[in-house]
């Protein structure tokens, strides 16, 4: 989806590897992912409010020992206000979903196949559910805002990524992707069919070569849009009088990922 939106993004993300500051909603975002991936860790008795916030404090020292630099991002005096916005979005998550009431099939599940033309795929999935009928039911947490439906392409972009792994690692699509919303509590819900994620397969094949292509020539140019406002590479864009770095004369391993 880097690719998609800007060539020269994607360069300096993917390929170049450089990295960028995290942002206060970003970490937050991580560390609330943590919780919930400490919380269905927990027995299903346990998993309520309580035990969830009691999970905050530890799951920010782990996020602070394993990502090191957001230990100036937030500080001392900011550190309990910070704290209480995750506590908060996870009072909207136990509105929109009871914990308690089902195991999920696993968690922070790492997914990876190859198309039949050799396009990569992989990506980190939050939460797969398994129902009794044995379908699969795919969750992705979200800590921001639910999408206007005009900007609705990225997160179902997102979606179909994840059905396509899925549907060619096990055979068939899942029966249900669902982003959760947990700024507004929205829930955004998708059914794929086969048919579908095989024009969507096609897509992603596309956008495979054409990231090929640009590696084997080293172009990669720049793509100015509303965007632009909130990335992290200005400093380096031409659009904005920045220069890039020479290309890399070795390129690193990459692949089509999730958003």
């Amino acid at each position: 989806m880097d690719f998609k939106q800007c060539p020269l993004k994607y360069r300096l993300r993917a390929i170049d590897k450089i990295p960028e500051a995290p942002s206060r909603a970003a970490v937050r975002g991580t560390l609330v992912h943590a919780v919930l991936e400490a919380l269905f860790a927990l027995p299903a008795r346990e998993r309520d409010l309580a035990h969830a916030a009691a999970l905050i404090a530890p799951s920010w020292t782990a996020v602070l020992e394993s990502r090191p630099e957001t230990v100036e991002l937030i500080t001392s005096e900011e550190l309990d206000g910070f704290l209480g916005e995750a506590n908060d979005l996870l009072q909207v998550y136990f509105r929109l979903e009871d914990p308690s009431a089902f195991e999920p099939d696993s968690c922070e599940t790492f997914v990876e196949t190859e198309l039949a033309d050799g396009t990569p795929l992989r990506g980190i999935v939050d939460r797969i559910d398994r129902s009794p009928d044995g379908a699969l039911h795919v969750i992705d947490y979200k800590t921001g805002r639910a999408p206007s439906p005009e900007r609705e392409n990225r997160a179902l972009f997102q979606l179909k990524f994840y059905a396509l792994v899925l549907m060619r690692t096990l055979g068939a699509p899942p029966a249900e992707l669902r982003l959760m919303y947990l700024t507004d509590g929205q829930v955004l819900s998708y059914e794929p069919d086969a048919e579908e994620l095989a024009r969507f397969e096609r897509i992603v094949s596309a956008l495979w070569t054409a990231i090929d292509t640009a590696a084997r020539t080293g172009d990669f140019p720049p793509s100015r849009s509303w965007l632009c406002g909130y990335c992290e590479y200005k400093p380096l864009c031409p659009e904005f009088g920045g220069t890039p770095p020479p290309f890399p004369a070795q390129l690193p391993e990459q692949s089509p990922r999730e958003p």
